[in-house]
C-alpha cells in the first residue's frame, strides 16, 4: 500500500510542471474556441475529452472552416495518430498482470509529456504513478481552456486579437524543433505551407472544403514522406 501511495504522490510531483505548462497552451485554445462562438462551458469539456494541443488544435480550425462531423473526426484521428504507437510502446512495459481497467485509464490521457515522464521509469509502469500525473495535468489544461474563453469574452477586441497570436506561437513551437533536427521535416514543412496555399487557387481542389483539403494533403504528404524516406529501425527504436 506504500510502495502505491508513493507512485501516485511521485505521479503527481512530475505532473505539477506539466499541468502548468498546460494551463499556459490552452489558455490560447480558449481564445480562439472564443472566436469561433464556443462558450466556457462547451470549451472546457471539449478539454476535458480531448487532452491534446495539436488535436484540438486541428478540432476548432476545421470548426471554424464549417467543416463536416467527418472529416472533422478523420483529421482528429490522423492529427492525434502518434498516440496510438504511444500506447502500443506503454503496453509492452505494463505488468501482464495489469487488469484491463487501468489500461482504458491510463490510455484516456496518453499525450507526450505524460508518456514521456511515464516510459523513462524503470520496471513495470505503475497506473497509480499514471494517474497521479493526471491529477494536475487534466484540470490544468480544462481549466486554462475555460478561462481562455472567459478572457476572450471580457477583455477588449484588440487584447484578444494579441492573445490569438500566442496559439500561432504554440503551433510554430511545435514544428520548429524537429523541424531544426531533421531536414527531411523541414522540407516537409515548407512543402504543407505551399501546397495548402496552391490547393487553395487551384480550380478543381479549391472547390473542395477546407477540411477535407486538409486530410488530403496530410495523407499525401506524410505517405509520400514514409515512402521516399523510411525510417530505419535504428531511428525508430533509438538505438
Amino acid at each position: 500500500m506504500l510502495d502505491k501511495k508513493r507512485e501516485l504522490l511521485a505521479g503527481i510531483r512530475d505532473g505539477m510542471p506539466i499541468g502548468l505548462g498546460y494551463f499556459a497552451v490552452s489558455f490560447s485554445l480558449g481564445i480562439l474556441a472564443k472566436n469561433i462562438g464556443l462558450t466556457p462551458i462547451q470549451a472546457a469539456v471539449m478539454s476535458l475529452l480531448n487532452n491534446a494541443s495539436a488535436g484540438e488544435y486541428m478540432g476548432l480550425t476545421m470548426i471554424a472552416a464549417g467543416a463536416t462531423y467527418w472529416e472533422m473526426a478523420v483529421a482528429t484521428l490522423i492529427t492525434n495518430a502518434r498516440y496510438l504507437l504511444m500506447s502500443c510502446a506503454m503496453s509492452q512495459r505494463m505488468d501482464p498482470e495489469t487488469p484491463f481497467r487501468h489500461r482504458l485509464f491510463m490510455s484516456f490521457d496518453i499525450t507526450d509529456e505524460l508518456f514521456g515522464i511515464t516510459i523513462a521509469r524503470p520496471g513495470y509502469l505503475s497506473p497509480r504513478y499514471m494517474y497521479g500525473a493526471m491529477i494536475p495535468s487534466i484540470p490544468g489544461w480544462m481549466i486554462g481552456t475555460a478561462l481562455g474563453t472567459l478572457a476572450g469574452s471580457v477583455l477588449p477586441l484588440r487584447v484578444v486579437s494579441a492573445l490569438s497570436v500566442a496559439l500561432y506561437g504554440m503551433f510554430l513551437a511545435i514544428i520548429i524543433p524537429p523541424a531544426r533536427k531533421d531536414k527531411v521535416v523541414a522540407v516537409l514543412v515548407v512543402l504543407a505551407f505551399a501546397s495548402s496555399w496552391l490547393c487553395s487557387w487551384l480550380p478543381v481542389v479549391s472547390a473542395l472544403s477546407d477540411g477535407t483539403r486538409t486530410i488530403i494533403l496530410t495523407v499525401v504528404l506524410s505517405a509520400g514522406a514514409a515512402a521516399l524516406f523510411p525510417r530505419k529501425e535504428q531511428e525508430v527504436t533509438g538505438a
